[in-house]
C-alpha cells in the first residue's frame, strides 16, 4: 500500500476512533498531497514525492515547535509535537551520525573535494547519492568539519 493510501486509510480510522489531534495531522499531510496532486493533474502519488512531503510538513512542525517555545506556548506545542510524531511515521529512518560521517567521507572522495570552498560539489555528491536517507542539517556540519580538517592538513 502507498503512502497516500495509507494516510487516507489511518484517517478513515482516526475519524472512527475519534482522535482530534491525529485526523487533524492526517487530513493536513492529505490536503497537501491533493494539491501536489492538482498541480499536473495526476491521479496518484509515488512514494518519493510523498516522502519529500512529508520531510516538507515535519520541518515546518519543528519550526512551529520552536517558535511556540520561545512564546511560552504550551499547549500548541504539544499539539504540533503530537502532529509531528504522526509525520515522522510516515517516513523513514534517517542515516545515524556514523553512517552519514561515512557516506560524507566517500562523497568528499568522489567529488575531489580540498577544503571548505568545496563545501557544494560535496553536498551535491551526497544528496545525488543518498536524498530522502541522510539529514541535511547533520551532513553539512560534518562535511564542514571534515573539509576544515582536510584544509588545515
Amino acid at each position: 500500500m502507498s503512502i497516500f493510501e495509507t494516510v487516507t486509510e489511518q484517517m478513515k480510522d482516526a475519524m472512527r476512533a475519534r482522535e482530534e489531534v491525529r485526523l487533524g495531522a492526517l487530513r493536513g499531510i492529505r490536503a497537501a498531497f491533493l494539491t501536489e496532486m492538482k498541480k499536473d493533474g495526476a491521479e496518484a502519488l509515488p512514494d518519493d514525492v510523498c516522502s519529500e512531503i512529508l520531510r516538507r510538513l515535519e520541518k515546518q512542525r519543528k519550526e512551529s515547535i520552536a517558535a511556540f517555545e520561545g512564546a511560552g506556548r504550551t499547549e500548541l506545542v504539544a499539539r504540533e509535537t503530537e502532529e509531528l510524531g504522526v509525520i515522522s511515521s510516515f517516513l523513514p529512518q534517517l542515516a545515524d551520525e556514523e553512517t552519514t560521517r561515512s557516506w560524507v567521507d566517500a562523497a568528499i572522495a568522489t567529488s575531489g573535494a580540498t577544503g571548505p570552498r568545496d563545501m557544494g560539489k560535496v553536498m551535491g555528491a551526497l544528496m545525488k547519492a543518498h536524498k530522502g536517507e541522510v539529514d541535511g542539517g547533520l551532513a553539512r556540519e560534518l562535511a564542514q568539519a571534515a573539509l576544515a580538517a582536510r584544509e588545515d592538513a
